[in-house]
């Protein structure tokens, strides 16, 4: 059996799709999909919305079934593991908030466990001392006997992802566990699960829209194209094949190859020359784009000169026919001022 996307896997491969369909009655969303994760892996599954993300992790889960094909995890067709024994082999965080505000950090992480216990459902000394590994891995110790009400977002995300890994399963998926983050938490979860893949040996896959933390994180990604086909490859592969430009770029902002970051099209596109060095020439080139300038090499009606010591910005514009234009240079002593400046003149020139 070959898998499109796939690479010969450092080891046999944790998780893998056979033929898979998926979507609704009159609206398939992914077909033929032949896919496979290895051991250790951190795997980001994007795309736009509605594409399916969603819908796949949850197959892959064992809550929804396929329209057809299979999905295998470790050797074994999934659809023919029970409860129990799927519960041995992985775990689930979804999007949606836990609604029991009422227990604990250490309560709620040790329901990981009960797969692994007798039929009374008690906890052993040696499932008490993982539950605390496990909170102690997402930095939640000084916080265990807190109620989940008395906690963060991101401390409630981190406890379900303690939750997942005392469950002790080879296999972690995650629906969107940074949705309702702020950037320093979405951050610290990203690394989390980075590191629950490379130093525990986790097989993590999580479907995102933040795109920026996984080209940044991530092993692989599972990338949904607008044609409705799933490519797989590092984030390096897809961005120099193109996929991430023909996925997300629309009329608004297009995905940027050089610098890997996502650039906004702005209405005017004037052009500028400018010269500096250093970190305040890197903002002043970013302020600039944003203002709708496109910075030029060679020589242009508007001239920007980066002083320093101390610092000021020399703004020229060559005289025009019919222009109030000054012909003198203007000093700007702040990135702002200069701002406002640009910015007036574009409205002018419009």
């Amino acid at each position: 059996m070959t898998f499109r996307g796939q690479r010969s896997p450092t080891s046999f491969p944790l998780l893998v799709t056979e033929n898979l369909a998926l979507g609704y009655r009159r609206r398939p969303l992914l077909e033929n999909l032949n896919v496979a994760i290895a051991q250790g892996q951190f795997v980001c599954l994007v795309g736009a919305n509605g594409a399916g993300k969603s819908t796949l992790i949850r197959i892959l889960a064992g809550l929804e079934t396929p329209q057809k094909g299979n999905v295998w995890l470790q050797g074994e067709r999934l659809d023919k593991l029970n409860g129990p024994q799927r519960a041995k082999r992985l775990s689930l965080v979804l999007t949606n908030r836990v609604d029991l505000a009422w227990i604990s950090v250490l309560e709620l992480v040790a329901l990981g466990r009960y797969p692994h216990t007798d039929w009374q459902g008690r906890l052993g000394p040696e499932d008490q001392k993982i539950v605390r590994e496990a909170i102690a891995a997402v930095g939640l110790t000084a916080l265990q006997d807190q109620p989940l009400n008395n906690i963060s977002d991101g401390e409630r995300q981190k406890a379900m992802i303690a939750r997942a890994l005392a469950q002790a399963t080879s296999l972690i998926l995650l629906d969107e566990p940074t949705a309702y983050l702020d950037l320093p938490r979405r951050v610290e979860v990203m690394q989390l699960l980075r590191s629950l893949a490379h130093q525990r040996g986790r097989t993590v896959l999580m479907s995102t829209h933040d795109l920026d933390l996984a080209l940044r994180c991530a092993d692989q990604l599972w990338l949904i194209t607008p044609d409705q086909t799933l490519v797989v490859g590092t984030p390096e592969e897809l961005a120099l094949q193109g996929y991430l430009g023909r996925t997300f770029s629309s009329d608004i902002f297009c995905f940027d190859q050089t610098s890997g970051q996502f650039q906004l099209h702005h209405q005017w596109r004037s052009p500028i020359q400018f010269q500096g060095e250093g970190l305040v020439a890197t903002w002043t080139e970013r302020a600039l784009n944003r203002l709708g300038f496109e910075v030029v090499q060679g020589p242009c009606p508007l001239h920007l000169e980066l002083k320093a010591q101390p610092t000021r910005w020399i703004l020229t514009r060559s005289p025009a026919e019919g222009s109030s234009w000054r012909d003198s240079p203007l000093e700007f002593t702040s990135l702002g001022d200069l701002s406002t400046h640009l910015q007036a003149l574009q409205w002018e020139d419009c």
